[in-house]
């Protein structure tokens, strides 16, 4: 979790090596996105819904890929 201003920030962090099949963005299937959007939403009602310093939630992505000795970052803001 991370703000941004009055955005409450959830960011889900998939990371891959170099001999996986699929980026981590691939790997965030329907299943995970739920899981992740509940917990998210469990958060605004249980901390953040009464906070005047709160707007919204948003649900970023972060794609990290390990190749060669090289780090890549991926990051997409409201992702899901």
């Amino acid at each position: 979790m991370a703000r941004e201003g009055p955005v409450v920030v959830v960011v889900e962090v998939r990371m891959r090596g170099s001999t996986s099949w699929t980026t981590g963005f691939g790997s965030i299937d329907a299943k995970k996105r739920l899981r992740v959007r509940r917990a998210a939403e469990r958060l605004w009602r249980e901390r953040y819904r009464h906070d005047a310093s709160v707007e919204r939630l948003r649900i970023d992505a972060a794609s990290v890929h390990f190749e060669g000795g090289a780090t890549r970052i991926e990051y997409r803001k409201a992702a899901f």
